[in-house]
């Protein structure tokens, strides 16, 4: 299945939507719950309804479709309880840190590094990301993530990969000029870490089918920047897969049904050796240029900048839906 939430006067919430697999039609489904958020918390029981109108949507005999347009999603989820953002690929790491001059952890290999980020929130897939100040260093960050069930404490790895009941893509949007000073304090992200957007169609592991195994999206992530390519890098390069990092957030506590895990900026280990596949934010690019050119020669997002972000399946067709997001002065 694939879910959305069309934007609404009187929720901030939206309004349920089914999405049909050529992203050409949908059927609204507040009838069976209101909101995403409303049915992921009764998973079990409005499952059989969705997966009915879904069939019938696809199948082209629900009466009631109507034609999809993207500017009349919001965030497939437009917000949550909880969002916990990880940092799955290891060169991305490595290069990010590189560029502020920290060191690895220690634990790089066999720990996930993970944040509690905004989720009170998230921005529509079409809306300005807005910027107060170019010193902030707006950049943009092209992420897969998955939304759970409920999910108790200390749930294992495994275990975790039966919870999860939703795959989505995130702009993660990072202020840079703002991270080494917070980090400094010895507390962690906050300012440097403003709303992100989420695509506008959230979908079912099964309509991945063969791209969709070991708890990792096995496909590229395409970035465009200004128009022009950006990167592709393929995220199943993951090096925890997303069952190690829902257990890794359920540790010492429950995970509440709604709950959105991030991978991180998807990365390539061969980026440096295949131009080919490019990169998946800015910081990795100005980090790149300073190893092999000895001077970064790419700036940070300004007002008028655009980043589209989106994945086909292996057939060529888009999945989510694009985040297009222009930057505007705030």
């Amino acid at each position: 299945m694939k879910l959305g939430s069309l934007k609404s006067k009187t929720s901030i919430d939206g309004e349920l939507v089914l999405v049909s697999r050529d992203l050409k039609k949908i059927a609204k489904a507040e009838d069976i719950a209101p909101n995403l958020l409303v049915a992921l918390e009764r998973w079990d029981q409005v499952l059989p309804a969705l997966k009915k109108r879904d069939q019938e949507l696809n199948q082209g005999i629900f009466s009631e479709a109507l034609p999809y347009d993207e500017k009349k999603m919001a965030a497939a989820l437009p917000r949550t309880w909880l969002f916990a953002d990880g940092s799955a690929f290891i060169h991305h790491i490595k290069l990010v840190r590189l560029a502020r001059k920290a060191a690895l952890p220690e634990t790089l290999l066999t720990v996930p590094l993970m944040y509690q980020a905004e989720s009170a929130r998230f921005l529509d897939p079409l809306e300005d990301i807005p910027q107060r100040d170019f010193a902030h260093g707006s950049d943009f960050e092209a992420e897969v993530g998955v939304i759970t069930d409920f999910v108790p404490m200390g749930t294992s790895a495994q275990e975790a990969l039966q919870k999860i009941r939703l795959i989505i893509l995130i702009n993660d949007v990072s202020l840079r000029g703002l991270i080494p000073e917070e980090l400094a304090q010895g507390f962690g992200f906050f300012q440097s870490k403003p709303a992100s957007s989420l695509s506008p169609i959230a979908v079912t592991p099964d309509e991945l089918g063969k791209a969709w195994r070991d708890g990792r999206v096995h496909l590229p992530l395409n970035v465009k920047y200004k128009g022009e390519f950006f990167g592709r890098a393929n995220a199943g390069e993951m090096h925890f897969h997303f069952g190690e990092l829902i257990a890794h957030a359920a540790k010492t506590r429950s995970l509440v049904a709604g709950t959105l895990i991030g991978s991180g900026t998807v990365a390539n280990s061969l980026v440096s050796e295949d131009p080919s596949i490019g990169s998946s934010c800015l910081a990795e690019k100005r980090t790149l240029e300073q190893l092999g050119q000895g001077k970064i020669s790419t700036p940070f997002m300004k007002v008028g900048d655009t980043v589209e972000i989106w994945m086909n399946d292996l057939d060529g067709a888009s999945i989510f839906g694009r985040i297009y997001q222009q930057v505007a002065c705030h």
